[in-house]
């Protein structure tokens, strides 16, 4: 049975709780990182998650608390001793960043490194990122500070989840998460390219969903249940409020 584990739950600013926001989704024969921050690999394990079972990397955009742990993840397989290959997603403008990130890294020298396979993702409303026996993953841009995408995760048993990564509220998220047993919004706060739970809640009840589950909020300030509150005035559903190593089965 697929798994969706949240590995962080914070915003730009962890706490000792909270890690930036990053999931993995766990499958029969594939593991998914959603972005990737810190130090993923002790992340993964600690989730009991086997590294080597890591076969994808979708990263929703360039900013730090998404994808600074991408050279520790690839420089820890590789002196782990990993051979086959890393498929890495992202848009152009992510792609290019990381790219040169890992070449300040002089990576191309490190040897017998293992192949990392980069597919760029189209900047277009539903595009099919990757497809599979058990799940379909869909993304479209959102509107954030940068070039950014949600994703909307497709399971064979038909149940869906959505994960609007950073955004203010647009209709690109109704869009992914329409009809869907779980949408995973951000709620860092009504601000440029950023959300309240509030919005989050409106977002959720347009789109029809079951529950809400409030990410990549300000863990030092917030209070959970001011947050929750604030979101069910808006939403009819259930609301949850994301912690880091929650676990949802689909």
């Amino acid at each position: 049975m697929p798994k969706l584990v949240i590995l962080g739950s914070a915003n730009a600013v962890p706490d000792e709780q909270h890690e930036n926001t990053h999931l993995a989704l766990l499958g029969h024969n594939r593991t998914l990182l959603i972005d990737c921050v810190n130090s993923p690999i002790v992340r993964l394990e600690r989730a009991g998650v086997n590294l080597d079972t890591l076969t994808d990397l979708i990263l929703t955009h360039y900013h730090p608390d998404h994808v600074s742990g991408v050279p520790s993840l690839l420089m820890g397989m590789w002196l782990l001793g990993r051979t086959k290959p890393l498929n890495i997603y992202g848009l152009k403008h992510t792609l290019k960043r990381v790219k040169a990130m890992m070449e300040a890294y002089d990576w191309q020298t490190w040897p017998r490194f293992f192949p990392v396979l980069f597919t760029t993702v189209p900047e277009q409303t539903m595009t099919l990122v990757l497809e599979q026996e058990e799940w379909r993953i869909f993304s479209s841009p959102v509107n954030h500070m940068i070039p950014n995408i949600g994703l909307r995760i497709e399971f064979l048993q038909k149940k869906v989840v959505a994960y609007s990564s950073d955004t203010e509220p647009c209709p690109a998220v109704i869009q992914l998460a329409q009809g869907a047993e779980v949408l995973i919004h951000e709620a860092a706060g009504n601000s440029p390219g950023h959300t309240s739970p509030a919005q989050a809640g409106e977002i959720a009840q347009e789109a029809n969903v079951k529950s809400l589950y409030l990410i990549h909020y300000p863990a030092r300030e917030a209070r959970s249940e001011s947050l929750i509150a604030e979101a069910a005035s808006t939403f009819d559903g259930q609301v949850v409020l994301a912690e880091d190593f929650m676990k949802l089965e689909f």
